[in-house]
């Protein structure tokens, strides 16, 4: 196996790149923290890890190291033993996960299956010390990953949150945001082709895995059939529509903030103001009221149904009611709009 990178190779231009970008973003893996890297033995997650251990003497970092094995084939045990040996030979605790058959069907259950079992991890390691609780999940996701997110999610018909669905930073629970537990993406300002490189200077293993060429799975299609084509087509497109995903996650950001000034003016005590919400543009005031919804904590709608709502709540229209899911009632009177609901 490689020999510790650090002793090959104490600093270069990647290691650089993204010590920079750590001192430019200080809230991103703050100094002397404790960090969960989610390694699958492949180039990027290796790349990442690879960077960390070296640059970790000038951040104090404690490295925690998860592997999460989706039982897909027959290697997969194989892959998660040698790469527990690797870390164990480069003093790196590690941590490992099999899923039972049925968990990970697809690539929707496996990765919250992987996020799950990373925020139970992280958890724990805070539980069993709770002077230094461990609060970043760190995963191996670069801009060519971000890239395909964008040409999935467009195809599917995202909105803008979808769209910018690959942040560098977010709560690893959707579900639960509250959770005091992030998940980082410190690499997507590089590429897998960056990844590469940085793995054979680092001297750095890879285990492929036969589970990333395979057609079933969409993300591989596009990243094996559609782009290739696209970038003969456009050359350094994928860059492009990475760059283009951060600017939409700012774009997203803005948004949600102006929206909830919004909100904010619009309020009354017993909902918001009908008048006032009613004078603003049909696409203004259905993205308010997909806000207000998820503020006030009733389950998202579909466009189709925000769309009849903030038509029937526009200028002349009549008084109105729409039952929505879970004991939720939306209902618009002549000079609010109201929510309620019923357990």
């Amino acid at each position: 196996m490689a020999s510790s990178s650090s002793a090959q190779l104490p600093w270069s231009a990647w290691h650089a790149r993204l010590h920079h970008k750590l001192l430019a973003n200080p809230d991103l893996l703050p100094a002397e923290v404790s960090l969960l890297i989610a390694v699958s033995g492949g180039q990027d997650s290796m790349a990442l890890l690879g960077l960390l251990i070296d640059l970790q003497r000038k951040h104090g970092w404690s490295l925690e190291v998860w592997h999460g094995d989706h039982n897909w084939h027959e290697q997969s045990a194989t892959i998660a033993t040698e790469l527990k040996n690797w870390c164990e030979a480069h003093n790196l605790s590690f941590w490992s996960d099999q899923a039972k058959p049925g968990q990970t069907n697809n690539e929707a259950t496996a990765r919250h299956w992987r996020y799950e079992q990373l925020t139970l991890h992280a958890e724990r390691l805070s539980s069993n010390n709770p002077n230094h609780p461990c609060r970043y999940v760190l995963t191996g996701h670069t801009s060519s990953d971000r890239a395909e997110t964008l040409l999935l999610n467009l195809a599917r018909g995202a909105d803008l949150a979808g769209l910018s669905s690959m942040r560098q930073c977010r709560p690893i629970s959707k579900d639960n945001p509250h959770k005091n537990v992030q998940l980082i993406r410190p690499l997507l300002g590089f590429s897998r082709e960056d990844t590469a490189l940085i793995c054979s200077e680092l001297s750095l293993p890879i285990w492929l895995d036969p589970a990333n060429s395979n057609p079933d799975f969409s993300r591989n299609r596009v990243r094996q059939e559609v782009l290739p084509v696209l970038e003969s087509l456009h050359p350094g497109c994928s860059l492009r529509m990475a760059a283009l995903a951060e600017r939409l996650n700012h774009h997203h950001a803005d948004q949600q903030a102006i929206a909830m000034l919004a909100l904010n003016n619009l309020s009354k005590q017993n909902g918001l103001c009908r008048k006032d919400l009613a004078q603003l543009p049909i696409t203004a005031r259905t993205t308010l009221l997909a806000y207000w919804l998820k503020r006030s904590g009733a389950p998202s709608l579909p466009a189709v149904q925000l769309e009849q709502i903030s038509q029937s709540i526009g200028p002349g229209k009549p008084p109105g009611s729409l039952h929505l899911a879970q004991g939720w009632k939306v209902q618009w009177q002549r000079n609010s709009v109201q929510l309620e609901h019923h357990d």
